[in-house]
């Protein structure tokens, strides 16, 4: 994935260090057989961010998308809660997170704000709890 030639300011709204950082996880990912980039930075309850990009394989299901390695990064580094997410693409329209993304970002925030944004400069802000309404977390096991 190239990054853009000029980076403009975030777009209104969003969160300006979560767009850079995950513009520059885009610019990491590693998406040769679908030539999808996507880049998710996300800002931990201590205001830590983390960020992730997409990372593919040959055997597909081993396949790793950009926000569960964000959310990786940061159970990696012990934290557990974050508050807002920005995924960053460079399709036409902002691209929503997968639905095992959904339930990855649920199980650790799901109350977060969540910023899909595009190079265009277009946003979607919208939350993990109306990405993934009815979602099954931790308190549904029994105890």
């Amino acid at each position: 994935m190239r990054p853009e030639q000029h980076d403009p300011a975030a777009p209104a709204g969003v969160p300006a260090d979560l767009f850079a950082a995950a513009k520059r996880a885009y610019a990491n990912a590693y998406a040769p057989y679908s030539r999808f980039g996507v880049g998710a930075a996300l800002r931990a309850d201590d205001g830590t961010v983390f960020a992730g990009s997409n990372v593919e394989n040959a055997s597909f299901g081993l396949t790793r998308c950009a926000e569960q390695s964000a959310v990786q990064a940061m159970v990696t580094a012990g934290r557990r809660r974050f508050s807002q997410v920005v995924v960053y693409t460079e399709s036409d329209e902002p691209s929503s997170p997968c639905g095992g993304c959904r339930q990855v970002l649920s199980e650790f925030a799901p109350d977060a704000e969540v910023y899909l944004v595009n190079h265009r400069g277009a946003v979607v802000k919208t939350s993990v709890k109306a990405l993934l309404p009815g979602a099954f977390g931790p308190e549904k096991l029994p105890s």
